[in-house]
C-alpha cells in the first residue's frame, strides 16, 4: 500500500544551520522574522456581541535570556517572506499567512558585536504544530500585546509590534465603517 502525503503538510524537524547561504548587505547580516498573531474570541454578556482580542506569540531565546519574536537568517535560496515563514516554523512551530512587511531595522547584536539589517512581517496563524524543530530549546507563549511589549527583549521588535497593532487597528476600523455603511444601505432599502 502506498500513501501519498502533501508536501505542504510536512514539516522538517531539523532547523537549517550554517552561514554559507546567509545574505549580507554592506557588511550587515540580513535577518527576517514574523510576529505571529491571532484573535482570541472573548465572550461578553448575552446582550453584547463577543469581542476579538489580539494575541501574539513570543518565544524564549535559545540562550534563555528573555522573550522575542521568531527571526533568523535570510538565505540566498529564498525570498524574505519564505525565510520569515521558515524561521517561524522552526522556532515557534506555527504556520499561516505572511502579510506585508512591517519595516526594516538596523541594529547591533549585544552578544556578537555584529551589525544586522532586520525585516519583520506579520503572520496570521492558521496552524499550531504539535512538533517543530526547536521545541526542545524554546518555549512558546501566547499573550496580549501589552504583555509582549513588556517581555520582548529587542527595541526594534517592540517597534514592529507597535506597527502591527497600528495596521490591524486601521484595518479593523475600515472594516467596521464599511460594515456600518452596508447596514445603512440595508436599512434604507427596508424603508422603501
Amino acid at each position: 500500500m502506498v500513501a501519498l502525503v502533501s508536501q505542504e503538510n510536512v514539516v522538517a524537524l531539523v532547523s537549517r544551520t550554517g552561514r554559507e547561504l546567509q545574505r549580507y548587505r554592506k557588511g550587515r547580516r540580513q535577518v527576517v522574522g514574523c510576529i505571529p498573531y491571532r484573535y482570541k474570541i472573548t465572550e461578553q454578556s448575552s446582550l453584547e456581541e463577543s469581542e476579538e482580542e489580539l494575541e501574539v506569540l513570543v518565544i524564549s531565546s535559545q540562550k534563555g535570556k528573555g522573550m522575542l519574536f521568531p527571526k533568523g537568517g535570510w538565505e540566498l535560496d529564498e525570498s524574505r517572506k519564505e525565510a520569515a515563514l521558515r524561521e517561524t516554523i522552526e522556532e515557534a512551530g506555527v504556520r499561516g499567512i505572511v502579510e506585508g512587511k512591517l519595516g526594516k531595522w538596523n541594529f547591533k547584536s549585544k552578544t556578537h558585536n555584529t551589525l544586522y539589517e532586520g525585516y519583520m512581517f506579520p503572520l496570521l496563524v492558521q496552524e499550531q504544530l504539535e512538533f517543530w524543530p526547536e521545541q526542545n530549546v524554546r518555549q512558546r507563549t501566547w499573550m496580549s500585546v501589552d504583555e509582549a511589549r513588556k517581555v520582548c527583549q529587542h527595541w526594534w521588535m517592540k517597534e514592529a509590534l507597535d506597527r502591527l497593532v497600528k495596521r490591524l487597528t486601521a484595518q479593523n476600523q475600515k472594516q467596521g465603517s464599511e460594515k456600518d455603511s452596508l447596514n445603512n444601505i440595508e436599512d434604507d432599502k427596508s424603508d422603501l
